[in-house]
């Protein structure tokens, strides 16, 4: 029977998220499966990877065949490093302890890099926002600036109003006599 380790596809239209399964290579895409090993969210920003690593680790020594995006994912979270690592150890190419020493090594470069990758995001955005409010502040402005100067426009027709009034009522001779 030969083993897989695939996707299998979950949630809805357009906003796929998949859970990495064991399964029997003739088993359907999102059939049957022997064991979940973990998810795979690529709709975030890193994509979100959960792996059972001991799971995958085991059935990657026991001869389960990845796919390739499977391989991708568990080659990121390490996985494969370990089991190449651990194939050295059983060859004496090294020692146990230099093995889980370059395995940790290259966990804090991975997670690192992924730190530096979230915090230049993080930062983009943050300009990003800084920009729009910039812009929105300056066509705000524009309108006030706008709206001032109708309401001059407005102040001073009214007093050339006034003044017109006034002056009318200057002009309107006092003597005329009412008439009762």
């Amino acid at each position: 029977m030969p083993v897989k380790i695939r996707l299998a596809r979950q949630g809805k239209k357009g906003y796929a998220h998949y859970s990495i399964v064991v399964a029997d290579s003739r088993a359907p895409r999102d059939g049957r499966f022997i064991e979940k090993i973990g998810t795979y969210n690529p709709n975030t920003n890193p994509a979100q990877i959960d792996i059972k690593f001991d799971r995958a680790l085991y059935w990657i020594q026991t001869g389960a065949q990845p796919t390739d995006t499977c391989r991708t994912l568990l080659s990121q979270k390490g996985v494969l490093l370990k089991d190449h690592l651990l194939r050295g150890v059983t060859k004496k190419a090294l020692t146990e302890q230099q093995a889980e020493a370059k395995f940790e090594e290259w966990l804090k470069n991975k997670e690192n890099k992924i730190n530096a990758a979230k915090e230049s995001n993080e930062s983009k955005k943050k300009s990003e926002v800084a920009k729009r409010l910039e812009a929105e502040t300056k066509v705000k402005e524009a309108k006030l600036a706008e709206i001032n100067k109708k309401k001059a426009e407005a102040e001073a027709a009214a007093k050339a109003a006034e003044a017109e009034k006034a002056a009318e009522t200057a002009e309107a001779p006092a003597d005329e006599p009412k008439a009762e």
